[in-house]
């Protein structure tokens, strides 16, 4: 009796739940399933739009009295050149009073409505039919309308290369086989993990700093969530104002001090040489703005957490440290640190998988020139640029996979209980 009890409380709970599902998977199963669908199927940009006939209709003659011929020309065509269109048919509506005098078995008038059977299409298809009628007066007395007003319509079926079951590898080996695939899944990781390293060690210098008391606290800890809140597109814009080598204040100061003597284009410069000890290294300078640019935007996200949970810390934990002489290093990294582990790796996550993702912040300041080109912006050149959809889709799925491997390390090896 219990078992049965249970079973039917679960088949409740089931279809209680059933909208979450439904909603869930529309919202966040579905883009995933069909990115895959698309990643293994021949598709591009064009094919989005299904093949269809087309039509056009032009006046040839026009009658001025009762039994003058009036001819219509419909220009049709394919809008495939290589896809086949299957029963094809031509539907107009005509003003009263014409009779249809050509000879065209495949057009018929039943009352005012114009039917062309036509077949099928190959790709490319184009003809033009002219359909001679023969006015009466109950034309002319219905004003002698323009027999044009009514825009005839085609109807056809094509096979959708979204929906058949043509599948290929062909997307995955064009992308391995780009040269620009591995540069830019290392800058991808260059970027993603210094990127995100940089935003949580600036938040948790801006938490250290603004965890004191002191007068105006508030109002500083508002005046650190500018970069967040700020639009990304003004934040990208203002960026690349003060960067100009030509206007920008950043050359301007530089210059100003002798600290260069030509402006740098900081945004187009992919590598400037730095002489280390003797050593002369190629510094990726674009590559490196846009990782500072994304520590800066982002660290307020790092500073929040952290903030919040440096005052969850119970604060007899640094009087003890203090009585028993601790330096402010040792209370940091006995103290602070371990109480911060758990979030940090919860920050680490997150901005991982945001940043590994992350497109408009570099497609706004540099379009993925100079050095800077990710896998996000290699998704909108593949499907976009080039209208390669199906390529697109497969470097979206390769950083599917990549997420995928990081997130099961993570959760492996993250700390036990955090």
């Amino acid at each position: 009796m219990r078992g049965t009890l249970a079973a039917r409380e679960a088949r409740l709970a089931y279809l209680m739940l059933t909208p979450t599902f439904v909603i869930v998977f529309m919202i966040v199963l579905f883009p995933v399933l069909a990115n895959f669908w698309i990643s293994i199927k021949p598709v591009e940009l064009a094919d989005l739009r299904p093949p269809q006939p087309i039509v056009r209709e032009r006046l040839q003659s026009e009658a001025t009295q009762p039994g003058d011929d009036l001819v219509i020309r419909y220009q049709m065509r394919s809008s495939s050149q290589d896809v086949t269109i299957r029963d094809v048919v031509l539907f107009d509506t005509l003003p009263p009073g014409l009779t249809l005098t050509t000879d065209e078995p495949r057009c018929t008038i039943d009352d005012r409505n114009l039917a062309c059977i036509f077949g099928t299409w190959e790709g490319g298809f184009r003809e033009n039919v002219d359909l001679t009628f023969t006015t009466s007066p109950a034309y002319f007395e219905a004003g002698a309308p323009d027999p044009l007003e009514s825009s005839p319509t085609m109807r056809g079926r094509a096979p959708n290369v979204l929906t058949n079951f043509t599948f290929t590898l062909d997307n995955f080996r064009r992308v391995f086989a780009n040269p620009d695939f591995w540069p830019s899944l290392r800058i991808t990781l260059w970027y993603t993990i210094f990127g995100t390293l940089s935003s949580i060690l600036l938040g948790l210098f801006a938490a250290q700093l603004l965890d004191a008391n002191f007068v105006g606290k508030g109002f500083l800890r508002g005046l650190f969530l500018f970069p967040y809140v700020a639009p990304v597109i003004a934040a990208a814009f203002a960026w690349a104002f003060l960067l100009d080598p030509l206007s920008g204040s950043v050359n301007a100061v530089l210059r100003e001090y002798g600290l260069v003597e030509q402006a740098v284009n900081f945004l187009s410069r992919r590598t400037t040489d730095i002489d280390l000890f003797g050593l002369t290294i190629a510094w990726p300078m674009a590559l490196s703005v846009v990782i500072l640019f994304e520590a800066w935007r982002y660290f307020p996200f790092a500073f929040l957490f952290i903030l919040a949970r440096f005052q969850a810390i119970p604060r007899d934990m640094y009087e003890a440290a203090d009585v028993d002489g601790a330096s402010p290093l040792q209370r940091f990294w006995f103290i602070t640190l371990p109480q911060l582990v758990g979030i940090l790796s919860t920050l680490f996550l997150l901005r991982f998988i945001w940043t590994f993702n992350k497109f408009d912040d570099i497609f706004l300041l540099t379009g993925g020139a100079a050095g800077t080109k990710t896998l996000t912006v290699q998704v909108y050149d593949q499907a976009f640029a080039l209208a390669d959809l199906g390529a697109g889709a497969a470097v979206a799925v390769i950083l599917f996979f990549i997420l995928a491997i990081f997130m099961v390390f993570y959760f492996r090896y993250a700390p036990e209980g955090e």
